[in-house]
């Protein structure tokens, strides 16, 4: 049983192949180029290279956010169109969660952040046993100075993890202190593989339905629906 697993849920993209008794392969690109252009030729010469055929696969598994909005439609449609014309399950996994792999096993609380603009972050918290996650807190979007005073009462070590720490690193450290850690930029990247694993305990979607998780609206969406909600008078 071959799980394809897609994350385009930031500038890197990272697409791979494991099944339930081997790692297949992973590639992970992190530049900033558009997935739309990038992301079916990746996984068709990826595919190539690691001799994997479609009719293979017998699971698709995808970052369904909160993430870069645009990256978000592009990798969940792809997953979508490809587990509807396989005919096999489509699995959706957290980005936040993605991007914890390498902290999987950690003692204490793990705390995934992504930069959600003016003081807003996209984060989560997870706790793992034997490099299993369980989810002490589901995925939000909050000012973080909202989040940190939230954090500031748990009495336990918390590893933060992203590529957007560099920004937020000198305010978490001053409301938490030495029980705020951080791992470095690189141990922050997403693994397709991690999501991969991920997907293998949890139930498939409708492959119909299936939407990305944005946590909140796009900004875009958000101004439509304000003014519309004007207009109408509400």
């Amino acid at each position: 049983m071959i799980t394809l697993a897609i994350d385009t849920s930031h500038y890197p993209l990272s697409v791979a192949l494991v099944s339930e008794t081997e790692f297949i392969g992973e590639r992970t690109i992190h530049v900033k180029k558009n997935h739309s252009v990038r992301v079916m030729p990746t996984i068709e010469e990826f595919l190539k290279e690691c001799e994997v055929t479609q009719d293979q696969i017998s699971r698709v598994a995808v970052a369904k956010g909160p993430g870069s909005y645009t990256g978000l439609r592009i990798g969940v449609t792809i997953a979508k169109t490809l587990a509807w014309s396989w005919n096999v399950p489509l699995v959706g996994v957290s980005s936040l969660l993605s991007i914890c792999g390498n902290a999987r096993f950690y003692p204490e609380l793990v705390c995934p952040i992504f930069d959600a603009r003016r003081g807003l972050v996209y984060t989560g918290l997870y706790s793992f046993t034997d490099g299993q996650p369980k989810t002490m807190k589901e995925d939000t979007n909050i000012l973080l100075t909202d989040w940190l005073e939230e954090l500031s009462t748990l009495q336990k070590n918390i590893l933060f993890v992203g590529n957007d720490l560099v920004t937020f690193k000198q305010e978490i450290t001053n409301v938490l202190g030495d029980r705020a850690q951080f791992v470095s930029n690189t141990a922050s990247m997403p693994s397709a593989a991690w999501i991969a694993e991920v997907a293998q305990s949890l139930r498939a979607e409708d492959v119909h339905t299936f939407e990305p998780s944005y946590v909140r609206l796009a900004e875009a969406e958000a101004k439509w629906q304000e003014e519309q909600e004007k207009s109408n008078g509400q």
